[in-house]
């Protein structure tokens, strides 16, 4: 043929095309010596199960596709062939087997009356068949696994497997996918800042369990898995096989001291009645803000890092330094009524009497709690509360523990009748052990340190704005050395020396009262508190004490 004659056909095929359609290609298949047979619709599931023989045949020609890495081939024999190439070609590429091995299982097909009834989006009988898969890592361990498929029969007479993201494993889904991962040991051993193992404390099994390798592990010592993980990255991946294990991490010492740790252990056992109520312990180091000790019951949880209840007076704490930058003194007279109002309720004092004579100091150390009510009203904002708490102490900032834990909640009011019961550890306040112990460490060190559990953590820790003048400073102290000597905390402190403590007891959501306390002695705070018990002196005090006996 002339090079103008080609040159001509191709241009009227291509104007056909473009104007003609499909008709136009029948056509020009004509010129070009093509079939001008219309094309026919893509062949269909049919209801006809395939025999025995066929369901047979066609696995195993699919298996030896999919083996050979010949994906094309293997999706052209299901029918649904570009979504099994896709996710066939997906599983390789994410799961990078060095060599892949399938075996139908013997025995061939099942009876067509024992299939399974197709799905209404899959018409079809389809006949049940399992294989054995086998895959094989550069260095690893291979993983053998049982799959399964089922072949139907299509309207052109073929046997073709029926196409489910399960036919790649059993679990996957079209949710799901399989990839290979790196993975890291837990660390080899967990000890205390001495270097004593930890295992034995029951309080700490919760909290050590999620501690999780260093960021910094070595990717020569990390393990690889195959995992099913949810395609939106949510949730936890399952680890389905093994491949490599990773080498043990180091070991991880923590800020614990292990006596304070036993003395803690023991002390909300005894507080706790057995376990039978629930109750914590927590001890700080001031000068750093490591956590020496942390004891629960019940022992399944971690009641002193997570809890939510209000903290009753030991917030009188901070309620006073904001009274006292307020301009109020230790020393300034502030009446003590036997009752007032808060919020458009009736507050009275765990006595019955009153005290017009009482200074500041008195009504700090006997926790009145209508001269806190009625001085807050007049001396500080709706916002001073939640204001000093964070900027002070480091309430209500973000934590980063090393566990799982609670930030304490102060929320800001609109009106200071709403602020009322807050001022005396009361309202919508929710903190716990770990916080209240923190503020008897900022008292007594005069600097806010972040509790932390793993020694030498620095990344991401809070820290506060400001801190307390020398003169608040050293007034709030000795309003807690009084509590301890001649206060509500003189009895469970009485031996004591050194000492500077909070009662408090609250009213938690009807559901009766929590006994707690907070205090410090040299270079160690503990907070302690007890569901359900009686004034702070004498349930939650006794576990404070056992721990500042010990000192550290």
């Amino acid at each position: 043929m002339h090079k103008g004659i080609r040159i001509g056909i191709a241009t009227v095929v291509a104007g056909m095309v473009a104007v003609g359609g499909y008709g136009a290609y029948n056509l020009a298949s004509a010129l070009t010596g093509g079939s001008t047979a219309k094309h026919s619709d893509p062949p269909k599931v049919i209801d006809q199960p395939p025999t025995a023989q066929q369901a047979a045949d066609a696995e195993k020609a699919f298996l030896d596709a999919w083996a050979k890495g010949d994906l094309e081939a293997a999706g052209a024999l299901t029918d649904q062939p570009f979504e099994a190439n896709a996710q066939l070609a997906a599983f390789r590429e994410k799961v990078k087997p060095s060599a892949i091995t399938l075996t139908p299982s013997a025995g061939g097909a099942s009876a067509p009356a024992t299939a399974p009834a197709a799905a209404p989006s899959s018409p079809g009988r389809p006949v049940p068949l399992t294989f054995t898969a086998k895959l094989e890592f550069a260095g690893g361990a291979p993983w053998t696994y049982t799959g399964s498929l089922g072949v139907v029969k299509m309207s052109n007479g073929k046997a073709v497997v029926q196409w489910a993201p399960s036919v790649i494993h059993p679990e996957l889904t079209t949710a799901k996918t399989l990839a290979v991962r790196p993975f890291s040991a837990p660390p080899s051993g967990i000890t205390d800042r001495h270097g004593k193992p930890l295992a034995s404390f029951p309080s700490l099994v919760p909290i050590v369990s999620g501690f999780k390798p260093s960021a910094d592990t070595d990717p020569a010592d990390a393990g690889r898995a195959v995992v099913l993980a949810n395609a939106d990255q949510s949730g936890t991946p399952k680890r389905l096989f093994t491949i490599t294990e990773a080498k043990p991490g180091p070991a991880v010492k923590l800020t614990i001291d292990a006596a304070l740790q036993q003395a803690a252990e023991d002390a909300v056992k005894e507080q706790s009645n057995g376990g039978k109520r629930a109750a914590s312990v927590v001890a700080v180091e001031p000068s750093t803000g490591n956590i020496l000790a942390v004891a629960n019951s019940p022992v399944g949880g971690n009641r002193a890092f997570t809890g939510t209840t209000a903290p009753g007076s030991t917030m009188k704490v901070v309620t006073a330094a904001a009274l006292l930058e307020a301009g109020v003194t230790p020393n300034t007279p502030i009446a003590c009524p036997a009752s007032t109002t808060a919020g458009g309720q009736k507050v009275v004092n765990d006595f019955t009497e009153a005290h017009p004579d009482w200074v500041f100091k008195q009504d700090f150390a006997e926790s009145c709690n209508t001269a806190f009510i009625n001085t807050g009203h007049d001396k500080l904002q709706p916002d001073s509360l939640p204001r000093i708490a964070k900027e002070v102490f480091g309430l209500g900032l973000e934590w980063h523990t090393g566990s799982t834990n609670f930030d304490t909640d102060i929320p800001t009011v609109s009106n200071i009748n709403a602020e009322l019961p807050e001022f005396i550890g009361q309202g919508a306040i929710r903190t716990n052990s770990l916080a209240m112990a923190s503020v008897a460490a900022t008292v007594q060190n005069g600097t806010f340190h972040q509790p932390v559990l793993v020694a030498g953590a620095t990344d991401g820790l809070a820290t506060a704005q400001r801190k307390l003048s020398p003169s608040v400073l050293t007034a709030l102290r000795s309003m807690m050395v009084l509590t301890a000597t001649d206060g509500t905390a003189a009895a469970p402190m009485r031996g004591i020396s050194g000492v500077g403590a909070k009662t408090g007891t609250a009213e938690v959501d009807g559901q009766g009262t929590h006994a707690w306390f907070t205090s410090y002695r040299g270079d160690l705070a503990v907070a302690a508190e007890v569901e359900n018990g009686d004034h702070g002196a004498s349930t939650a005090g006794p576990a404070a004490a056992k721990l500042l006996r010990i000192g550290n």
